[in-house]
């Protein structure tokens, strides 16, 4: 009973397994849904390649990156090393620079500049002398004697008349001008070749300045290339003159630079003197809208001036005053009524402190000179002490040194020179600079009267030196050796020196201009002087003889 009631069992449950309501169809969806399964497989390996793909790039960026921050780390290592050693040449290096700029002080204070003066110097000097006949002693003597001494006689009177008519000008222009509110003259000073008796070329001129100061409260405070402040190279030897009140800062009162308020008041300055409208600043002769002095106004005031001046003595005088060159604002020329005429420059100036230094409002100019900076750019002239070294160190010289007399024949014959082939970039202040510097070098007893012919050599030989390297020195300007009884002015020895040949640098055309009529002059010397000597006899005239260095 059990076994028979077990397989009734098994039967309708195998029945009940296999009945087709259960799982319907399944056996005929596997054939059906194959190529879709596939198909999914396939893009499901795909997206697993894409993603492979993609996670390998990003492993590949990953080393990428780490490779490149080794090696910037690398680099920064190496430029630190390079650095630290950079350092360390970059001290070495100024450590150099401050060891050269010493021995520069110390050879330029030992060999300010060199004159040539040993015979060592001298022998690789004088190319341009190779084939020239340089006059002897006799002929030389009696060159200067008759053409030197025998048109400079009247010198001395015509500096002496020339002298007193200033004076009275000067006076009568003090009258006629406001003294509350006109610039206030003081007397003129001669300087220049005239005063120092070495010119030679007619028409005889003498230079005059005349120091002015503003009136009061004024006073002017004056600036220089070497005073501090950067100057570009073209502004040295230049300066500028700022009008101030002598209360006030030469670089003035905070009031002027910032708003006190309404209810506020400077107490150095009231609130009248606080402003100060442009009006009065060019009444004081300044540039507009600046307080800094301005040359072409003073020269306009001064040339007014002085009309109004000879308008009031003019009834004293047999003779006509007028302006004689309008580039040269201060040339008058007296005029006789014989129809001679008599030359003169007054040409006002400011003194640079309590020294005899001066900024002059207008210099003559050369082909060599750059133009003026601007009209508030004041040049400095050392005149004065030119003047006062020439009779210094003329005291410890024999009795009628040559200094004076090579001087003259140099510049007789370079001034002929530029007659015939026009002017060049060398003037007479540079000839007078060659014999500062040889002055200064040279024992006293070189400057015998019968050296001449020699001196004359080194004068001509310096200058050949100085043409070739584009490099004279202005003789005060950086000269430590300047004689104390000079008393001149200490921060214009401490400078740095003054080439007066840099324009040479920036223009070759001159440069070749003044080289080739130095030349000139060295080869028609000997024709030149003889034209004036033809007295001489023959035994002199064939002495001429030739240096050959």
């Amino acid at each position: 009973m059990p076994v028979g009631l077990f397989r009734v069992c098994l039967l309708v449950i195998t029945a009940i397994v296999n009945h087709p309501l259960f799982f319907p169809k399944e056996n005929g969806t596997v054939p059906e849904n194959t190529e879709e399964i596939i198909q999914k497989m396939k893009e499901r390996e795909e997206s697993l390649r894409l993603e492979q793909l993609r996670l390998e790039q990003e492993i590949a960026d990953q080393e990428a990156t780490q490779k490149a921050l080794e090696k910037a780390a690398v680099v920064v290592e190496e430029s630190k090393e390079e650095n630290i050693r950079w350092d360390m040449w970059t001290a070495l290096s100024m450590v150099i620079f401050l060891l050269i700029e010493l021995w520069r002080q110390d050879f330029q204070e030992g060999n300010w500049q060199d004159i040539g003066g040993e015979e060592d110097d001298m022998a690789v000097l004088g190319k341009a002398f190779k084939g020239v006949a340089f006059p002897d002693k006799a002929v030389l003597a009696s060159f200067y004697e008759k053409r030197i001494l025998g048109t400079t006689g009247d010198m001395a009177r015509m500096r002496e008349m020339v002298e007193g008519f200033a004076d009275d000008l000067l006076e009568a222009l003090r009258s006629v001008c406001n003294r509350d509110a006109d610039m206030e003259v003081e007397d003129c000073m001669g300087v220049g070749s005239m005063y120092e008796n070495w010119r030679v070329r007619k028409p005889f001129v003498c230079d005059l300045i005349v120091p002015f100061a503003p009136p009061e409260p004024y006073c002017f405070c004056c600036q220089t290339w070497c005073s501090g402040d950067s100057f570009p190279p073209d502004e040295q030897g230049y300066g500028t003159i700022k009008v101030c009140r002598a209360d006030e800062d030469a670089t003035g009162c905070i009031c002027d630079k910032t708003k006190l308020g309404e209810d506020m008041l400077c107490l150095l300055h009231s609130q009248v003197s606080s402003t100060r409208p442009s009006s009065e600043m060019e009444d004081l002769l300044c540039f507009k809208n600046t307080q800094y002095l301005d040359a072409d106004q003073v020269m306009k005031w001064f040339q007014i001036a002085v009309t109004k001046a000879w308008n009031r003595i003019s009834h004293k005088y047999e003779f006509d005053l007028s302006f004689s060159l309008l580039d040269s604002p201060g040339a008058l020329k007296i005029k006789f009524k014989s129809g001679k005429s008599i030359a003169f420059n007054l040409t006002p100036v400011v003194q640079y402190e309590n020294s005899d230094v001066y900024f002059i409002s207008h210099f003559p100019r050369s082909s060599l000179a750059a133009d003026i900076p601007s009209s508030t750019h004041w040049f400095l002239t050392f005149a004065v002490y030119e003047r006062r070294f020439i009779h210094l160190v003329s005291k410890t010289l024999p009795a009628n040194a040559c200094h004076v007399s090579c001087l003259q024949i140099l510049s007789f014959l370079h001034g002929k020179q530029c007659s015939l082939t026009g002017p060049s970039g060398l003037t007479n202040y540079h000839l007078k600079t060659v014999l500062l510097h040889l002055l200064q070098g040279r024992p006293s007893q070189d400057w015998a009267p019968e050296k001449l012919e020699a001196r004359l050599q080194d004068m001509l030989k310096f200058l050949e030196k100085c043409l070739h390297e584009k490099k004279l020195y202005h003789f005060f300007i950086g000269n430590g050796k300047v004689p104390a009884e000079l008393g001149f002015p200490i921060i214009f020895q401490r400078a740095e020196p003054l080439n007066l040949f840099r324009p040479f640098v920036l223009r070759r055309d001159i440069y070749r201009k003044t080289v080739d009529t130095f030349h000139e002059m060295l080869r028609n010397m000997s024709t030149l002087i003889n034209e004036y000597t033809m007295h001489i006899p023959l035994a002199h005239t064939n002495g001429i003889r030739k240096e050959s260095l």
